[in-house]
């Protein structure tokens, strides 16, 4: 009889502090955060304001080194992380002065691939993102749903097998974001990617996680994990399911009951 295969995770986060000089002082922003995502998992993570949920992908992208603790990913130690995942943040931070196909293929081109090959290579997935006939129009052209969809194209084609994506969504109007978060749906079933995504909004969470972690008020921490009993395929009509219904009112009672807390506590200052 064969061994169990042990899960294969694609980003752990290992008792991870983070502070910060502030006024002279030490702000504690993450105090001890643990977690792990799986291969092609799927995990949203919502917090207050200010808990720490950016600091936490600039961390895991290497952007900024941990006060304490440690980032693996693949299965390793991660001392030097810088270029091993891609990361979407929510501005879309395309070039005014590139055109749509000269924005998707930047990073391809900072990865060494020649400019005629990744134009060649972006071209392909144009008409899946919605960009097809606006491969020669700049930035200031666009709608705000087509600007992230080419942000999010960016992102994609650096071909990392995990995806950071902080609040992608958040600077759009509903009905945009409501299309958007169903484009990224039916999108990450077919790319088979890792995601961490971070958002304020509940039903945006819970409609596109396998897990939805909540933070605490700073200093962030983990408070809870909730797994989504939902089917894949999803569809936005899945948020008037019951059992959608009632994880999204445990999970606002959840923030409800952190925000009342963080209203009484004094921020963590380390002098």
């Amino acid at each position: 009889m064969s061994e169990p295969t042990m899960p294969f995770w694609r980003i752990e986060i290992r008792n991870v502090s983070k502070t910060f000089s502030h006024a002279g002082q030490q702000l504690l922003v993450l105090d001890t955060v643990s977690l792990q995502v799986r291969d092609r998992e799927f995990v949203s993570v919502i917090g207050p304001s200010g808990c720490g949920k950016s600091t936490l992908l600039n961390i895991i992208a290497g952007l900024e080194e941990p006060s304490s603790g440690e980032v693996w990913l693949d299965g390793s130690p991660a001392p030097e992380r810088l270029g091993r995942v891609a990361y979407m943040h929510q501005r879309d931070l395309l070039l005014p002065w590139r055109t749509v196909l000269d924005n998707v293929v930047l990073g391809l081109e900072l990865a060494g691939v020649p400019r005629a090959q990744a134009r060649e290579r972006a071209r392909g997935w144009l008409v899946r993102f919605g960009l097809e006939g606006f491969a020669d129009v700049y930035p200031a052209a666009l709608s705000g749903g087509m600007r992230q969809r080419a942000a999010f194209l960016r992102t994609l084609l650096t071909e990392r097998p995990v995806l950071l994506l902080d609040e992608p969504f958040g600077a759009l109007d509903a009905l945009t974001r409501a299309e958007m978060q169903e484009w990224l749906l039916a999108l990450w079933g077919d790319v088979g990617r890792t995601v961490l995504f971070v958002t304020h909004d509940v039903e945006e969470a819970i409609l596109l996680a396998d897990r939805v972690l909540v933070m605490s008020q700073r200093p962030g921490r983990i408070l809870r994990e909730y797994s989504v009993p939902l089917p894949r395929p999803r569809t936005y009509q899945h948020v008037t399911d019951p059992a959608f219904v009632a994880l999204k009112a445990e999970l606002l009672a959840t923030l409800r009951a952190e925000r009342v807390k963080g209203q009484v506590n004094v921020p963590a200052v380390r002098s």
